[in-house]
């Protein structure tokens, strides 16, 4: 091997630590009459702060040329929950579908409940250090509940009458992973006369008795999709992955990824995926 291989090779570190926010796909809103709102994906995270109040997650250390699998989950369609994203051995789980005539779904953060003269329904449940259960409907007439968030519980709405407004999304939670602060995984409001708010982190708002559509979980942020009063629910937002390392390091992103890496600063790089498939993997030298 030549001298300066040599020395590249001594150089080059065995081992190195990465820091990483995964968030999963957030579930679709529910359809039909007081439909409640979609999940937030579930949100894992070693940078300021983790999805449902937990302890801050531990960075990986992994090594140089050796493949790592990244998997960035879809938002679920109306009524459907979110599938799971995935980096090296991190899964965080899928947002819970809103409900349609029946209680949330369960997932990373749970879907809301629908609301309807049917008797009282509950929330989809949540997974544990990733995000908040879903809101319930009660035993009167109410709207759709809230979608669970990374950071709150979603908004049980109150009875008619007097009340006519539908529960609101959980807020999700802030990171400065980026060096900015910005929030993911919020979850959808629930549909009525007057339709919950969608959580902050992306979080989607109900559809009006009185027109208008839901709203969709932001894409790459995890936001549970809005439910509806009718049949017009939203989807959920596609999940993200970031990751900061040393700046000494260069990142491939294999086939079928998609990521941006800006200008490192403060001694680290960090790059957002937005986009891989089931078996696609990045790498470091």
């Amino acid at each position: 091997m030549p001298i300066l291989g040599i020395i590249a090779s001594q150089n080059r570190p065995r081992t190195f630590t990465v820091d990483y926010l995964v968030v999963a796909g957030g579930g679709g809103g529910g359809s039909a009459s007081y439909g409640g709102g979609g999940g937030a994906g579930g949100l894992r995270c070693t940078v300021t702060a983790t999805g449902g109040g937990g302890s801050l997650e531990t960075a990986l250390t992994l090594s140089p040329a050796t493949n790592y699998t990244v998997t960035i989950g879809g938002g679920g369609a109306v009524s459907t929950s979110g599938e799971n994203s995935v980096f090296s051995t991190i899964t965080s789980t899928g947002g819970g579908g809103g409900s349609t005539n029946n209680n949330g779904q369960n997932g990373g953060s749970g879907g809301g409940a629908s609301g309807s003269t049917g008797g009282a329904k509950t929330g989809g449940t949540r997974t544990t250090n990733e995000g908040y259960a879903g809101g319930n409907s009660g035993a009167t007439d109410t709207g759709g509940a809230g979608g669970g968030g990374a950071g709150d519980v979603g908004v049980s709405p109150a009875g008619y009458p007097p009340n006519t407004t539908a529960g609101a999304g959980g807020n999700g939670i802030a990171t400065s992973i980026t060096n900015s602060s910005v929030y993911y995984a919020g979850g959808g409001g629930g549909g009525w006369t007057n339709p919950g708010t969608g959580g902050l982190g992306g979080g989607g708002k109900g559809r009006s008795t009185s027109g208008g559509d839901a709203v969709a979980g932001t894409a790459n942020t995890g936001g549970g999709g809005g439910g509806a009063f009718d049949p017009v629910a939203a989807a959920g937002g596609s999940g993200v992955v970031i990751l900061r390392y040393p700046d000494t390091l260069t990142i491939t992103l294999g086939a079928g990824v998609t990521g941006t890496t800006p200008a490192a600063s403060g001694g680290f790089k960090r790059t957002t995926i937005t986009a891989a498939g089931v078996g696609n993997t990045v790498s470091w030298a």
